[in-house]
């Protein structure tokens, strides 16, 4: 027999979504217009993220950020938010820096200053060194020798402060055959063995979103090495280069796949893994109103659980680990969830202990009630963001301040924090090394 879990906890944010998604914003006043439950818990996003709150863990070190793409800004954002200060040296003038998107909306500028500079000068690369001075720590995201070869390499670096940490983000690394070779995400993760892992049996791999890549393998290490290496300068006065690699830091999260295989348990076929969707009770169903949920049911208590409330007499389910019941299982499954709307399901299986969870779209996402309760996103600058993360109870992190509008933005005000002069600045700006 089928029992509501939540309706009340449901009501508040499913009654308001949308077939046709426009903006953030216009999908926010909408369903904040029509039900007074969602009205109140989505106004706390504004309440609750005006709050005064402390700067953050890192308060107090000043990290400088070579501008690039990818996996550095998002480590550089991820630093800012934990308290830090952020310089963003920009190029002058237009830099090919992939594909181009509004300032204002670049999430991973926030809390920045931006300087921009003719870093292939001689005068402009004395103003970065100059700044060097001052700082904690570097992050670039450059190919290898190309820092070296503008004279910002480590050796000069670490000449000018040799407390620096100097974090190196690349995709291949530093050394090796391909270290040179341009590539992106998917490239880094066909090479590490984890693109061929992801699809459906029979089809081909399936090119995920950049966040195994870029971000998983990429921003959390880098970021990751950076604390760490400031944390031993703590013990020995001393900075030092930390070769982060997009191709080692996912190998490294593939650390329990090569347990399975040196344990003979991985399978090696696409599409057979437990964990990559292969068993009907962890994977995604398709419910009534072409939406989806998702069931990992994957503990013998939970999949229990799971029967119960689709009201599945346990009895009449062969044994689940052995696989040739599972196309059986997944074609029963897949029946009883077309019977319902994701909504529906939700009124049912949210909070219970099935390890379920909806499909949600991506401006769905904010206005859920755990978001809501865990002030996941914040208003900030005007828009909708998500918080920092992760979470620190006496020293709490904070988006420190809007997006960067445009390369240069602070260059006069980080310019002279390095102790440039007025007249210095002026000179700069007037010989086009500073913009």
């Amino acid at each position: 027999m089928l029992s509501r879990v939540r309706a009340d906890y449901l009501h508040t944010a499913w009654q308001t979504m949308r077939e046709d998604w426009g903006s953030v914003d216009a999908y926010l006043e909408r369903a904040l217009g029509i039900d007074a439950a969602a009205r109140r818990l989505a106004g706390k996003i504004a309440e609750l993220s005006g709050r005064e709150s402390p700067m953050g863990p890192l308060q107090g070190f000043k990290i400088i950020e070579m501008a690039a793409i990818g996996p550095v800004p998002l480590a550089g954002m991820l630093l800012a938010d934990m308290g830090a200060e952020l310089i963003r040296i920009d190029r002058l003038g237009e830099a090919d820096l992939g594909i181009k998107r509004d300032p204002r909306f670049d999430l991973a500028s926030r809390g920045k200053r931006s300087v921009a500079l003719d870093i292939k000068s001689p005068a402009g690369r004395d103003a970065v060194l100059r700044i060097v001075r001052g700082a904690d720590a570097l992050i670039e995201g450059f190919r290898p020798g190309v820092m070296e070869r503008l004279g910002l390499g480590p050796e000069e670096c670490h000449a000018a402060n040799p407390g620096l940490v100097f974090g190196r983000m690349t995709g291949w690394g530093q050394q090796g055959p391909l270290a040179r070779a341009a590539a992106h995400d998917m490239n880094y993760i066909a090479l590490t063995g984890a693109l061929e892992a992801i699809g459906a049996a029979g089809g081909p791999p399936v090119a995920p979103l950049n966040l195994v890549g870029d971000f998983g393998g990429g921003s959390m290490f880098l970021t990751l090495g950076v604390l760490a290496a400031l944390l031993e300068r703590t013990r020995s006065g001393r900075g030092q280069v930390v070769d982060a690699a997009i191709v080692d830091g996912v190998s490294a999260l593939m650390a329990g796949i090569h347990g399975q295989l040196a344990g003979g348990t991985w399978r090696a076929q696409r599409g057979e893994h437990v964990l990559g969707g292969a068993a009907p009770w962890n994977t995604v169903y398709e419910t009534s109103d072409g939406r989806h949920v998702s069931i990992c049911a994957i503990e013998q208590r939970f999949f229990a659980e799971l029967l119960k409330w689709l009201d599945i007499d346990p009895a009449s389910v062969p044994d689940r680990m052995d696989r040739a019941n599972w196309p059986a299982l997944r074609e029963r499954f897949a029946k009883i969830f077309a019977g319902r709307t994701r909504d529906e399901w939700c009124a049912v299986l949210e909070g219970s202990d099935a390890c379920f969870a909806p499909v949600l779209h991506v401006t769905e996402a904010p206005l859920h009630p755990h978001a809501l309760a865990r002030q996941a996103f914040v208003s900030h600058d005007g828009m909708l963001q998500p918080a920092p993360a992760p979470r620190f109870d006496r020293t709490p992190g904070q988006v420190q301040g809007p997006t960067v509008a445009h390369a240069g933005q602070h260059s006069d005000a980080v310019l002279r924090d390095a102790g440039f002069s007025v007249a210095e600045v002026a000179a700069l700006r007037s010989a086009g090394v500073a913009g």
